[in-house]
C-alpha cells in the first residue's frame, strides 16, 4: 500500500465513519461499464464543496490492490451491483492530489517543479513494486506505465483530484503549463496511454474547455454542472437525499 499507487482506503473508512454519510456507491455500476472503452476518460467539474474528493475515495477504495474494502461496503448499493465483484479490490490505482503536491512541493527546504515531485514519487512507488523494470534514472510517469504495461500487461487506473490546478494558480508561469499539457498527453492521448489506461478519472472546478487544452484532453468525456449525464445523482446531494436527512 502506497501513498499513490495502491493507496488504502482510509479516506473512504473515514466518510463512513462520519455523522453523515450519502451513500454515492451506485457509481462504481457505471464507472465499471465504461471500463476500458473509448468512454474511460472521465472529466467532472463541479464547484468546490459537491463531493469530487469524496468520490475519488470511494473509488480508490473499490478499485486499489492495496486494501480489502469488502467489508467496507457492506449494506452499500453497490453491494447488489452485478459487476461489484469483478472488480474490488483487483486494480492497479494511481491516485494524485495536484494541489497537495504543488503544496508539498513548493514548501520543502529547497522547492522543486510541482510536476517533477509529482512524477518522482508516484515513480519512486512503482519502482518498489515493478523493481526490474522501473530505475532510478527515470522521470517520465507516462513512460514508465507504458514500459510496464508491455512487459507486463499491466493496466491502470488514475484518479487526479484538482487536475485543474496548476492552470488556475501558475497561470503565468510558461514553462510549468506547458511540461504539464506534455504531461497529460502522454499520460492520455498517445496510443500507449490506451494501452495502459483502464480508466481515468479527473476532478477539477471548471469544464476543459475553459482553459483552451483540447489539444491534451479532449479525448475525455465532460461532465459538468449544467451537463452530468449518467453521473448527476453521484455528485452533490439530490432533493429526495435532503429530505431523507
Amino acid at each position: 500500500m502506497g501513498q499513490y499507487f495502491n493507496p488504502g482506503n482510509v479516506s473512504f473508512k473515514r466518510a463512513l465513519n462520519s455523522q453523515i454519510y450519502v451513500d454515492k456507491s451506485g457509481m462504481i455500476g457505471f464507472i465499471n461499464s465504461v471500463l476500458n472503452t473509448e468512454q474511460s476518460f472521465m472529466a467532472v467539474s463541479r464547484a468546490r464543496r459537491f463531493g469530487k474528493s469524496m468520490s475519488l475515495g470511494l473509488l480508490t477504495a473499490y478499485y486499489s490492490k492495496g486494501c480489502d474494502s469488502r467489508d467496507l461496503f457492506k449494506g452499500l448499493k453497490a453491494e447488489a451491483l452485478p459487476s461489484f465483484e469483478s472488480e474490488l479490490n483487483k486494480n492497479n490505482v494511481i491516485h494524485l492530489d495536484v494541489q497537495a503536491a504543488r503544496s508539498f512541493a513548493l514548501n520543502r527546504r529547497e522547492p522543486i517543479s510541482p510536476l517533477e515531485y509529482l512524477q518522482t514519487c508516484v515513480i519512486d512507488e512503482l519502482r518498489e513494486a515493478f523493481p526490474k523494470l522501473v530505475t532510478k534514472d527515470d522521470s517520465s510517469l507516462p513512460e514508465v506505465l507504458s514500459r510496464i504495461n508491455q512487459a507486463t500487461g499491466e493496466q491502470f487506473i488514475v484518479l487526479i483530484d484538482e487536475w485543474d490546478c496548476f492552470f488556475r494558480t501558475d497561470k503565468n508561469n510558461n514553462t510549468l503549463i506547458e511540461a504539464y499539457l506534455n504531461f497529460l498527453r502522454g499520460m492520455f492521448k498517445s496510443e500507449n496511454a490506451k494501452k495502459f489506461i483502464k480508466l481515468a478519472y479527473i476532478t477539477g472546478i471548471l469544464p476543459i474547455k475553459k482553459y483552451g487544452t483540447q489539444s491534451a484532453l479532449n479525448n475525455f468525456k465532460e461532465y459538468t454542472m449544467v451537463s452530468p449525464d449518467q453521473l448527476t445523482e453521484y455528485v452533490g446531494f439530490t432533493e429526495g437525499e435532503v429530505k431523507a436527512l
